[in-house]
C-alpha cells in the first residue's frame, strides 16, 4: 500500500486494536520514476511480504514538489521527520517491528556533495537506498547483468533500457509500467548482487559504479519477498 504525505493520525492507528502495522516514510529525488515503481510494487495485489501478519503502509512524502530534491534537502527533511514520528512511535510504545522507518532515495548522478548527505543520514538514523549513477540501474536489472562503468551520468544507464522506439514504453520512459517490473525481482535482486560484489568493502559506497541497493529497501523497509 503506498499513500502519500503521511497523516497526522498514522502512528495512533498503528496501535489500534492490536494490529501490527508499521509505517514507512521514503523522500525520492525523482518525482515521477521511483514514486512510479513504488506504487506497483507496494500494491498488496502484486506483491508477496515476508511477514504476512505485519502491514507496511508507504508514505511517498513531497512526490508532488518540484524543487528542493537534491539528496542534501531531502535528508534534512527526513532527519525532522524521523525525529517527529519516533517521538510518536515512543509515546505510543510501538514494539520494534512495528517502529516507524524513514528512508531516502537517492542517485549519484554527479552530485557533489554525496559523502554530506550519507554522512547526515547516519548521524540521524535516517537510511539511504543509493544508486550509481542512477535508479535506472535498478530498472536494468529487471532485465539483465549490469556492467561497465557510467561515471555518474544516468543518460548511458536509461539508454541501456530495453524500450523499442514508439513503444508504450518508450512513450514516457520516466514512469515505471507494471510489466516491466512484475514478476522480475528475484531477477533483479540477483544482477544487482552480482553487480555489487565486484566492488571490495574499502569502497565507499558513493564511489561504487556502477552500484544499488534497491533490493535492501524493498526486502527491509517494505518487508516484501518478491513482486
Amino acid at each position: 500500500m503506498a499513500r502519500g504525505d503521511r497523516g497526522k493520525d498514522s502512528l495512533k492507528r498503528s496501535k489500534g486494536a492490536g494490529r501490527r502495522r508499521r509505517e514507512v516514510y521514503v523522500f525520492t529525488e525523482g518525482k515521477e520514476t521511483e514514486p512510479s515503481y513504488f506504487d506497483i510494487i507496494a500494491d498488496e495485489k502484486n506483491c508477496v511480504r515476508k511477514d504476512p501478519g505485519l502491514q507496511v503502509v508507504l508514505h511517498i512524502q513531497e512526490r508532488n514538489r518540484k524543487s528542493h530534491r537534491k539528496p542534501l534537502d531531502l535528508v534534512e527533511k527526513a532527519a525532522r521527520l524521523k525525529r517527529e514520528v519516533t517521538r510518536e512511535a515512543k509515546r505510543a510504545k510501538l514494539k520494534s517491528a512495528m517502529m516507524p522507518q524513514v528512508w531516502c532515495v537517492f542517485d549519484h548522478d554527479k552530485y557533489p556533495y554525496l559523502a554530506e548527505a550519507m554522512k547526515q543520514a547516519k548521524e540521524a538514523g535516517v537510511e539511504v537506498a543509493f544508486s550509481h549513477p542512477c535508479f535506472e540501474v535498478w530498472r536494468l536489472a529487471h532485465y539483465r547483468p549490469v556492467s561497465g562503468m557510467f561515471s555518474g551520468v544516468c543518460g548511458e544507464a536509461a539508454k541501456r533500457l530495453p524500450f523499442a522506439p514508439g513503444s508504450r514504453d518508450a512513450e514516457n520512459p520516466k514512469v515505471v509500467l507494471p510489466h516491466q517490473v512484475l514478476k522480475r525481482f528475484q531477477k533483479a535482486k540477483d544482477n544487482a548482487e552480482q553487480m555489487n560484489a565486484q566492488h571490495g568493502p574499502h569502497v565507499a559506497k558513493i564511489d561504487r559504479d556502477p552500484y544499488t541497493d534497491m533490493h535492501v529497501f524493498v526486502e527491509e523497509a517494505l518487508g516484501i519477498s518478491s513482486y
